[in-house]
């Protein structure tokens, strides 16, 4: 265990990216810079490693140094090592840690939407979803159902919140994203057309043979309660619904986005 620093106590200063500050506090941490993010379990670490982000610090059960743990210390070069017994790192968690690492990470500045979209044919445009666990399945399905990229407006819960990490599995780090608040402009000079997912008398099915015939196509998607904003859905070149039954008139939004993921697959 060369090299780890073994602790007894999570009051150590070093430790509060860990124990004390929360999700705004740690983007802000080296404001005007970028700044840090939590990243949990050696899968969804060694993804993030893959994508370039810089760790900065490690925090794991003892038990995990010679584990499941070692190759991941292998890969994050001459950073400190945090380590202490499950009981104790449970009193920050709030449960045992299984997952058997925590990475403080430093985030990157976030690309543009032209860098983002350079060579993509179908990707989704989120607009005010602000449920970290929704925002993580998203990617998640993105990722899996072969989505080139995801945008999302400023009011977006942020994609490298520790819970949106997490529910992704890493994806967050595999699929091109950033943030913007004038996509509608920077996706026509792109020449996307744009399809809304909003249901009123002017919506067709997401299988319509218009999309499918789209080159380049931005799928929109909006808030868990409210939707798209009017003003969105009116920027846009179609309106989209998925067809329902049994009365039910939607679906969760990160429900919602496999089901089109898969459709746009088709194109």
């Amino acid at each position: 265990m060369a090299g780890c620093i073994k602790i007894d106590s999570l009051d150590l200063p070093e430790l509060d990216v860990y124990a004390r500050l929360n999700e705004t506090q740690l983007n802000h941490y080296y404001e005007p810079e970028p700044g840090i993010f939590i990243a949990e379990s050696p899968l969804v670490i060694e993804r993030a490693l893959d994508a370039g982000y810089e760790p900065l610090s490690l925090l794991m059960e003892t038990a995990h140094v010679t584990g499941q743990a070692k190759k991941l210390l292998e890969c994050c070069g001459d950073i400190p090592v945090y380590i202490g017994e499950a009981d104790l790192l449970a009193q920050l968690t709030g449960f045992k840690l299984i997952r058997g690492a925590l990475c403080a990470m430093r985030r990157k500045s976030l690309p543009t939407v032209s860098d983002v979209c350079q060579d993509a044919r179908r990707i989704v445009v989120l607009e005010n979803v602000q449920n970290p666990t929704n925002i993580g399945a998203i990617f998640r399905s993105a990722a899996a159902l072969s989505m080139d990229a995801v945008l999302l407006t400023p009011d977006c819960s942020n994609p490298l919140y520790r819970r949106a990490i997490r529910v992704s599995m890493g994806t967050v780090f595999q699929i091109p994203w950033t943030i913007t608040d004038n996509w509608v402009e920077q996706l026509r000079a792109l020449d996307f057309a744009m399809a809304a997912m909003a249901l009123n008398d002017n919506s067709i099915g997401i299988d319509d043979e218009r999309l499918m015939r789209e080159e380049k196509l931005a799928v929109v998607m909006g808030s868990e309660g409210m939707g798209l904003c009017e003003d969105t859905i009116n920027a846009c070149d179609y309106v989209c619904k998925i067809p329902m039954a049994h009365g039910v008139d939607s679906l969760n939004v990160a429900a919602a986005s496999a089901v089109v993921f898969w459709e746009m697959g088709k194109m």
